[in-house]
């Protein structure tokens, strides 16, 4: 049993600095669903370089960005009250709400790794930057809704 620990550890060890060694960037083949999931696993699996917060920051829609400021403010953002919870969370789920030709909205249900349980509302729309024209990014993520203790 404890030999099974210690491979399932160095796969997940292995498949979080795969993911981070090369950011996956924005590009015209991904589905507003899959930035969601980019941006949740890479918060989920954040490693101390802060790799994971990184990798959302590629996302963030560009209009976003002139708004939160280079990635340092929006890193500092990240590890502010609204926003902390989506690091190192436990687990999450994406739900579509509604969508539009240019804009899709979820809501994500968080589990915290201490149980609590939050639901955020993550806007994607199209836009383009320097490098992807109609490329999907993340445009706005709501404050979350505490939803108390699971257990």
């Amino acid at each position: 049993m404890e030999l099974k620990k210690i491979i399932i550890f160095f796969a997940m060890f292995l498949s979080t600095n795969a993911l981070f060694a090369n950011p996956i960037k924005p590009n015209e083949k991904l589905e507003p669903y899959d930035v969601v999931k980019i941006q949740l696993e890479a918060l989920k699996n954040n490693d101390e370089k802060d790799n994971g917060i990184k990798q959302t920051w590629f996302f963030a829609h560009p209009d976003n960005k002139k708004v939160t400021g280079p990635y340092e403010r929006f890193r500092i953002m990240i590890y502010g009250e609204q926003y902390r919870h989506l690091i190192d969370h436990s687990s999450h789920k994406i739900k579509l709400i509604s969508n539009s030709p240019n804009t899709y909205i979820y809501r994500i249900e968080i589990l915290t790794s201490n149980k609590k349980l939050f639901f955020y509302e993550w806007h994607v729309q199209k836009g383009t930057d320097n490098n992807c024209n109609n490329c999907w990014f993340t445009s706005a993520v709501s404050q979350p809704m505490d939803q108390g203790n699971t257990i």
